[in-house]
């Protein structure tokens, strides 16, 4: 097989060149996009913890790791702009042994992918895809919510 290839990323499913690998390229493109041009680089956070959570294989193998992920999507859908302090404070908490374990994950983990977000060339439209991104990835993850909240919360109270 050649890298030009199209085929499905294992994880999110997205229809790539060179599939995981051409997934992973998509990813590290978006993220040089952050890097480069101001206009996107406050969806940073958001976009590593939406792509962690869709690949949780790679980016999410530690409790810890995942945590960080699923509260940082959980905060963001809450309140974006509090969501640098909870963050923040998961980050405090989960600093040292870890307190928690891994749970259970979903078998799906959305219908909307990084390749959507790619095209998406306009920082308005860019933010407008990345919301459906991370709500459809947040609903994939349903049966966490309040894993998510409950960690949250223990965080918070451990400043």
């Amino acid at each position: 097989m050649t890298g030009a290839e199209s085929e499905a990323c294992a994880s999110c499913g997205v229809v790539v060149a060179g599939g995981s690998e051409g997934c992973q390229r998509l990813f590290e493109a978006i993220g040089l996009r952050e890097y480069e041009n101001m206009r996107f680089a406050r969806y940073h956070r958001i976009v590593v913890d939406v792509y962690a959570l869709q690949h949780p294989d790679r980016y999410g193998r530690s409790a810890k790791s995942f945590a960080a992920h699923l509260t940082g999507l959980s905060a963001w859908l809450e309140d974006e702009t509090s969501a640098p302090s909870v963050n923040a404070a998961v980050q405090r908490w989960l600093s040292g042994p870890s307190p928690i374990e891994k749970p259970q994950l979903p078998a799906r983990y959305g219908a909307v992918t990084i390749g959507e977000l790619v095209g998406a060339e306009d920082p308005v439209r860019y933010g407008e895809v990345l919301r459906r991104w991370a709500r459809t990835t947040w609903d994939a993850y349903g049966a966490l919510h309040g894993t998510a909240r409950e960690w949250i919360a223990t965080a918070q109270r451990s400043r």
